[in-house]
């Protein structure tokens, strides 16, 4: 089969290889897939780079979302979508995905929406309702509300009756922003976001902040987190990883949350499987559908992993190995 590998750590574009590979060979409890479309997560390129917290062996193939379909066995032909087994990842024509973990495709959704519905999904369902306790009728702020991961939170905030703030940078993603339901669009490279948000609140703040760029942007949250807020944080895509001030949490009565989903799926495995029925059912109501903005051939996978590591994409960029 052709699939992407990296045999030395660094950038994606320079360090992924498309080459001609045995097919992968399922062991006891794994499931052999047909990929019909692997999500670009910003994590791909953090493995490429040597710098996530889980870390193959060299050679391997990233990519950690898929829609694929099982190849043999009892379950042959049924479209699934999971995380696949490193180090056989989503970027090739075939993977290897664990049986717990493939989880039926939600019929609502084409195989590039459905391969972007697990990870980035699930993580905003754990982060404003297991964590943060989102309730209708409070204000969500959404950092990086054009990207895969902002916009997954934004439409979830909608559905769960959020008034939603989505902070972007530049025009282009205020538009992104406003299509995906946004109730007030701020852009960060023309606006001064704390003050914004506090105009938007009349002086109140957001209740929860869902916060996937940490930098700057978790500096500004602090300071417009509303009485008893929750400032979610779900990643570091700025490459600046904030220090807290806990005094300031202290004295503004405010909650700091992290999030890390990957443990929801190693400890509470029943937990994801409530999660993926209850998105299934928000995707069948068409109240969430993954914003795929870009679907490429596999042999753009490397470029694509590169752009949505340097955050110039907006929605989901999916690979389609065809």
């Amino acid at each position: 089969m052709r699939a992407w590998r990296v045999h030395t750590n660094g950038e994606p574009r320079d360090v992924m290889r498309l080459e001609e590979i045995p097919d992968p060979e399922p062991g006891e409890g794994q499931l052999l897939v047909r990929v019909r479309a692997a999500n670009i997560n910003y994590p791909d390129a953090l493995l490429c780079r040597g710098e996530y917290q889980v870390r193959p062996s060299l050679p391997f193939t990233p990519g950690v979302e898929l829609c694929g379909e099982i190849v043999g066995g009892p379950r042959a032909g049924e479209r699934v979508l999971g995380a696949p087994e490193l180090p056989c990842g989503a970027l090739g024509q075939l993977a290897v995905v664990s049986e717990a973990s493939a989880r039926p495709a939600p019929e609502a959704l084409d195989d590039a929406e459905a391969a972007a519905l697990h990870i980035g999904y699930q993580t905003g369902w754990f982060g404003l309702h297991r964590r943060a306790g989102l309730r209708a009728g409070e204000t969500l702020l959404v950092h990086a509300a054009a990207g895969g991961v902002g916009s997954a939170a934004v439409q979830l905030g909608k559905a769960a009756g959020a008034r939603v703030v989505g902070v972007v940078g530049g025009e282009a993603k205020a538009a992104v922003a406003r299509e995906l339901g946004c109730d007030v669009v701020v852009d960060r490279r023309s606006d001064d976001v704390v003050r914004a948000v506090k105009e938007a609140t009349g002086g109140a703040g957001a209740d929860v902040v869902y916060d996937p760029v940490g930098g700057d942007a978790y500096a500004a949250s602090a300071k417009c987190v509303a009485f008893e807020g929750r400032i979610v944080v779900v990643g570091f895509a700025s490459g600046a990883v904030p220090t807290p001030g806990l005094n300031h949490a202290l004295v503004k009565n405010y909650s700091i949350l992290g999030l890390h989903w990957g443990l929801y799926a190693q400890r509470d495995p029943a937990a994801v499987d409530s999660c993926h029925e209850a998105l299934t059912a928000l995707a069948a109501e068409g109240l969430i559908k993954p914003l795929v903005s870009e679907r490429v051939a596999l042999d753009g996978a490397a470029d694509a992993v590169q752009r949505v590591f340097d955050g110039v994409t907006t929605g989901r960029v999916v690979v389609l190995p065809g």
